[in-house]
């Protein structure tokens, strides 16, 4: 269930993304379902680039963390929309991001933003202990 909850917080944030960041859109055909299919799928994609390819790029990056004391987060989280978008460009259901230095970095604060204020509102599952 957590899967779909984080697949539908990636969702809502791309969407946010795409409304709030010039640079950033989504390519989808007419009709809100579509459009709304079409965010949850790039949500899946993005959800999984973060989920590989991320922690192996901050453990090769990490002396540029601790360099730029963290702001190098910036960079790579830029770096993950970056290559969503390219990744979704082997599908129908694409993510276009005009310019890597600012699009895609305004575009990976506000997604960060976005999924953080939704991780507030999700419940946390918590588990019982005997």
């Amino acid at each position: 269930m957590s899967v779909i909850v984080r697949v539908l917080v990636n969702a809502v944030a791309l969407w946010v993304t795409t409304l709030v960041v010039p640079g950033i859109a989504i390519t989808a055909r007419e009709g809100h379902l579509q459009q709304a299919v079409t965010f949850v799928v790039v949500g899946a994609v993005f959800g999984v680039v973060n989920t590989v390819v991320r922690p192996v790029v901050k453990l090769l990056s990490l002396p540029l963390y601790v360099l730029t004391l963290g702001l190098f987060s910036l960079v790579v989280n830029a770096a993950m929309l970056e290559l969503t978008a390219w990744v979704s460009s082997f599908t129908p259901l694409t993510l276009v991001v005009d310019r890597f230095f600012w699009s895609a970095v305004l575009g990976a604060v506000v997604v960060g933003v976005v999924s953080w204020l939704l991780a507030l509102l999700v419940p946390e599952r918590r588990r019982h202990r005997v």
